[in-house]
């Protein structure tokens, strides 16, 4: 717990229930005054007060910590409570009471659920009461429990803030600092293309865009696998009935384009679905890189997405060898490839995005392999 005074009595203000326990505390005892104190080593501070009898103690004042009796409940941890401290054997001539002129005094260690000593729940008066029964006591170790409780709260909640923004922060440079030079090579590359009129030149070029499309396409896998496991998931917008047909041929142009030679045959519906269109275009490249990099280069790579009762469906299919048993039960898993294979290129995170954008759908992605075929099927609610 921070020993900032302010921090201390910020904290306990945030709890609406403490002046209530302070009034219920005087009422029940017949006290005058009541307070929450942090209490630390070096310092005694006032976080919430009421005063009857013109201690003169407002938040965020303090006493010489030397001076209570709080000082030294924080080295043993246990409840103090003065009936009469004329007629108590041990405070009768402790220099607190006759310090401040006390004749009654009670206070209970505010505890927090690490262990630490955050201070305490305490009541003076001038004047003797009766305060040493198992109702008091425990009504007052109730209301301790109860602020620790409240205290733990905020520092979950301040943690977590604290966590969220840190979380944002990092993707935030992630994302700038991979991105700014790779489109710093993709504009080069561009200016580039509208010059160099040699044969060599074009295939050198063409290789490298290539390169910068695939390092892009890691880039937002990346992101994706920071955002979804630093921030609970990958996050998608649900948007109206939106045609998918437009953006899926659009991906598959895109990818045709990058893999001269490969086919890919698509027979898409024209059906409208309810769901983040970006993201499923995002998931389907996924899948067609995934068929294009172990799929049969003979072979052509098929797209098929269809409506039937009420769930939209879509599935890329391609030809080659079988994914192996042992890797299928993980594929789904980050940095899994759909390969045994160690030569092959990517960080084993599409198929990992492809399904938690699936789950973030409310839908499933599921694979079969077999010697003829490895077919990726995604399903979602139509809605």
């Amino acid at each position: 717990m921070n020993d900032n005074p302010a921090a201390a009595v910020d904290a306990i203000a945030q709890i609406s229930a403490v002046p209530t326990i302070l009034d219920v505390v005087c009422r029940m005892t017949g006290m005058r005054f009541a307070a929450v104190a942090r209490v630390t080593a070096d310092r005694w501070i006032a976080c919430s007060v009421r005063d009857e009898i013109a201690f003169g103690l407002q938040p965020g004042g303090e006493l010489k910590v030397e001076t209570t009796i709080c000082n030294e409940i924080r080295e043993h941890r246990h409840a103090v409570i003065i009936d009469n401290v004329a007629e108590d054997p041990v405070y009768a001539s402790h220099h607190t009471p006759a310090f401040y002129g006390l004749q009654s005094y009670i206070s209970v260690p505010i505890m927090l659920a690490d262990g630490s000593f955050f201070g305490t729940l305490c009541a003076i008066d001038t004047v003797p009461r009766t305060l040493n029964t198992p109702e008091i006591a425990g009504a007052f170790q109730l209301f301790a429990n109860l602020i620790a409780f409240h205290l733990d709260a905020q520092q979950r909640i301040d943690q977590e803030r604290q966590g969220s923004e840190l979380r944002e922060q990092f993707i935030a440079v992630l994302g700038h600092d991979l991105r700014n030079p790779l489109a710093s090579l993709d504009a080069g590359t561009r200016m580039l293309q509208r010059t160099v009129e040699d044969e060599k030149g074009k295939v050198v070029l063409a290789l490298m865009r290539s390169s910068i499309s695939r390092m892009s396409g890691l880039i937002d896998n990346v992101l994706d696998f920071a955002r979804g496991r630093l921030g609970g998931g990958i996050a998608v917008e649900q948007a109206d009935r939106v045609p998918l047909k437009p953006v899926m041929e659009q991906v598959i142009a895109e990818l045709t384009m990058a893999n001269p030679g490969r086919r890919i045959e698509a027979e898409l519906t024209e059906a409208m679905v309810r769901c983040d269109e970006g993201r499923i275009g995002q998931l389907l490249s996924n899948l067609l890189a995934n068929a294009l990099m172990h799929g049969d280069p003979e072979a052509p790579i098929r797209v098929r997405s269809s409506i039937a009762g009420g769930r939209f469906e879509l599935s890329v299919t391609n030809a080659g060898e079988p994914i192996p048993q042992a890797v299928i039960k993980d594929l789904f898993k980050p940095f899994v490839r759909a390969s045994a294979k160690a030569n092959l290129q990517g960080l084993g995170l599409g198929l990992y995005i492809a399904s938690e954008i699936a789950k973030a759908h409310k839908g499933r992605l599921l694979v079969t392999s077999t010697p003829e075929e490895t077919c990726f099927t995604f399903h979602m609610p139509q809605q």
